[in-house]
């Protein structure tokens, strides 16, 4: 038996290779992030995660970005879900109603995630919707703190009573910033005071309901608050999430190829300091080159704390796609979310789906 280990990585296609088999038995492998890439159906996807699951004990993690809308990994014959945009136009109009489609969409995509192996959704977005900020934009639900609040924590109901678990993401806050941290590093100069008037209230009120939540950090800088961006910040990770707010779950990292870190060192050093700074689990996506020095710097890491919050962010019971589609609650949910998504009130000229 291989405990879980810190680092999540990518894979090439829709099938593992002999050389990626060799990576996912590393000890400093936790699990793996699917792409668009790595899909072609339903079947083909479970078979992949099946193998996935079944190159280690405990078995390797499964996650993916599904969050509706604009970003969602997997498409054709997964259910199409809602921008979260769409759901904050509709809290505007009839709050019953949108958390209703909130937890509806996250019910059906957790159900749908379920039946083909994976383990978590790196959803819902809690960030705040922004018109300077495109890189987010129909991603946020709402610029109003109980609205994205509401809807993200039906979102979360839906996605943990299908049996996936969620992420609060991008703490401690993404919206605020118009760059592109894939592609740039990106600074927001407000204040501590300003941030807990505003971006971190659906942290605070979520994280108190729900204290083993995860929650992925950003790579934004806040200089006025600490030198180092978010996601390599001991005073974000540690002070903020882990003694204020008093969250319990996995911290996650966003990528750490991404070049908002292009200041930040080597990927080696990157990963040492989100780890130092508290993360449980880091991505690194992309990388295949630098990933044996990686692996090789990770070798005597060790962290007994993080890897029990890992062993409890597997899916719950296996469910069988076959199962799924006979079960008529789920036919009439969907079809639900159909409905929504063919309104036109909500976006002039739009779908609903963004």
């Amino acid at each position: 038996m291989i405990s879980l280990g810190p680092l999540l990585i990518d894979l090439s296609g829709k099938a593992i290779t002999p050389d990626e088999q060799d990576l996912l038995r590393s000890p400093a492998i936790g699990g793996v992030v699917l792409f668009s890439r790595n899909y072609e159906s339903p079947e083909q996807l479970a078979s992949l995660t099946e193998e996935i699951h079944a190159l280690r004990s405990p078995p390797l993690l499964i996650a993916v970005d599904q969050e509706g809308g604009r970003i969602q990994r997997f498409r054709s014959e997964f259910s199409p879900l809602p921008s979260p945009r769409a759901l904050g136009m509709l809290w505007d109009r009839d709050r019953a109603e949108a958390r209703r489609l909130a937890q509806c969409s996250g019910w059906v995509g957790g159900l749908e995630l379920r039946s083909a192996g994976l383990d978590i959704c790196f959803a819902p977005v809690v960030d705040f919707w922004q018109k300077t900020s495109t890189v987010i934009g129909d991603r946020a639900f709402s610029s109003n703190p109980k609205a994205v609040t509401e809807l993200a924590l039906s979102w979360i109901r839906g996605l943990e009573r299908g049996g996936i678990r969620a992420t609060l993401k991008h703490f401690p806050g993404h919206g605020g910033v118009p760059e592109d941290t894939h592609q740039t590093a990106a600074a927001d100069t407000r204040s501590m005071s300003d941030l807990m008037k505003h971006d971190l209230i659906p942290y605070r009120d979520l994280i108190g309901r729900l204290p083993n939540v995860c929650v992925m950090t950003a790579h934004v800088f806040f200089p006025v608050i600490d030198p180092r961006p978010a996601s390599l910040s001991k005073y974000w990770i540690q002070e903020v999430l882990r003694k204020e707010m008093q969250l319990q779950g996995a911290v996650i990292s966003d990528d750490l190829t991404m070049h908002a870190l292009d200041t930040q060192g080597s990927l080696d050093e990157r990963a040492r300091l989100a780890l130092l700074a508290g993360s449980d689990l880091i991505l690194a996506c992309n990388a295949r080159p630098t990933l044996p020095a990686l692996l090789r710097s990770l070798r005597d890491y060790h962290n007994p704390v993080s890897r029990l919050r890992l062993m409890h962010l597997h899916r719950s019971q296996p469910l069988a796609r076959s199962a799924l589609l006979q079960m008529p609650v789920w036919r009439e949910s969907v079809k639900l979310l159909e409905a929504f998504q063919a309104r036109t009130d909500l976006f002039p000229g739009e779908r609903a789906g963004g």
